[in-house]
């Protein structure tokens, strides 16, 4: 299988998935999308991939949203993929890209059904542990 992670290393949730991914067997190919925007049309994708508008993907803390004023019900779906695109810190994240399915991954946890072999048993970074009746003990 090969995952795709668009991550945030600054994110404990991003970082938690990332190392649920991990701790599957998985190697993802991992994307810093604020060092590196996906383009347009793989915004698109994603965002399609996942069945969602464009504005689920939003991010609102820590972000422009408020004074680019993305709370109005004005922007289309195109206009709000531009404002991601000049400010990715605007894209939530983790995305995460696998075979079985794309998803935006908050809580961390939604990654386990993406995964072949996902962990039974999970501790995040803040000490919760995840448990996942499907998973490899």
């Amino acid at each position: 299988m090969t995952a795709t992670i668009f991550h945030n290393p600054d994110c404990g949730t991003s970082r938690n998935t990332l190392a649920m991914i991990h701790a599957s067997g998985e190697k993802p190919d991992i994307m810093e999308y604020l060092k590196h925007p996906p383009s347009r049309d793989r915004l698109r994708q994603l965002v399609a991939a996942m069945g969602i508008p464009a504005r689920a993907l939003l991010r609102e803390k820590g972000t422009p949203y408020a004074e680019l004023g993305l709370g109005d019900a004005k922007w289309t779906d195109e206009q709000l993929i531009d404002a991601m695109l000049r400010h990715p810190i605007l894209i939530n994240r983790p995305i995460v890209e696998t075979p079985k399915g794309t998803r935006l991954c908050r809580p961390s946890e939604l990654v386990l059904d993406l995964l072949d072999h996902p962990v039974a048993r999970f501790a995040k970074e803040g000490g919760e542990v995840v448990i996942h009746d499907r998973g490899i003990k």
